[in-house]
């Protein structure tokens, strides 16, 4: 297994980072905003909806779990959490009927992109993205994703300075580890593998902060400070979407 330099994948983070190396992008300056948290709120109660559909009871749902756990790290007050649920599942009157799509394109100067999308009304969300990538190019799907995988991403923090992220990824069943942000440490799995590897790495002496499921770009594009620039408005007004969830980008440093 190698070292690299992949970035922090925390959710709470989402609003505040630039990621590196074409990791997900993550908005800059996002944190002097007074709805940041409630964007983020609003982010976790889609996806826990969306996981609910499979069961509501986190224990006997990984999917649901992971999620829940991302929102109780990011302070989520009990009764929106539980609201999600129920109606992700179908226990209130008002079931949820959102649809996740993804798209693919080309940001300006031809930087791969991917953006994840939450949505309750497809026609709404295609129009949008066909205005949001007129700077850049919208394509159809593939034209992008095969130049990025698929993989699980958890972020998780050593217990003691004894600590081993190389043995933890071993023992734990993680295809590779990176060092993320603030001496923790990112496992990378196998999509189906995401949740057997956390619960895991307890035993390894480290403690899960984030885990998701998300894109990572085989190769990123180099560019200069002007033409980052462009780019990083472009992903701005992207992500100011209110269906989008997520964005990932073939960007490098």
């Amino acid at each position: 297994m190698r070292a690299g330099d992949f970035p922090s994948q925390t959710l709470l983070n989402q609003e505040n980072k630039r990621a590196d190396m074409g990791a997900q992008w993550k908005a800059k300056h996002k944190e002097i905003a007074a709805n940041a948290k409630g964007r983020i709120f609003g982010k976790l109660s889609k996806e826990i909806m969306v996981a609910a559909r499979a069961g509501a009871d986190p224990d006997m749902n990984p999917r649901l779990r992971l999620v829940v756990e991302q929102a109780k790290k990011a302070s989520m007050p009990r009764e929106t959490l539980e609201r999600a649920i129920k109606k992700g599942a179908g226990l209130l009157d008002e079931g949820a009927s959102l649809e996740r799509l993804v798209y693919e394109g080309f940001a300006p100067h031809r930087v791969p992109v991917i953006v994840e999308c939450l949505s309750d009304n497809i026609n709404r969300t295609l129009s949008s993205m066909r205005v949001l990538f007129r700077k850049g190019q919208l394509g159809a799907s593939g034209s992008v994703s095969w130049d990025f995988n698929y993989q699980g991403m958890i972020e998780a923090t050593p217990n003691s300075k004894e600590a081993d992220a190389e043995l933890a990824a071993i023992e734990a069943g993680a295809q590779d580890f990176e060092p993320a942000e603030n001496g923790a440490t990112l496992f990378i799995t196998d999509a189906t593998d995401l949740d057997a590897v956390c619960r895991a790495l307890p035993a390894h002496g480290f403690t899960v902060q984030s885990a998701q499921l998300g894109y990572r770009p085989k190769n990123s594009v180099t560019l200069n400070d002007a033409e980052r620039e462009e780019v990083e408005a472009f992903l701005e007004a992207i992500d100011a979407d209110d269906d989008v969830q997520n964005v990932y980008v073939g960007l490098a440093g």
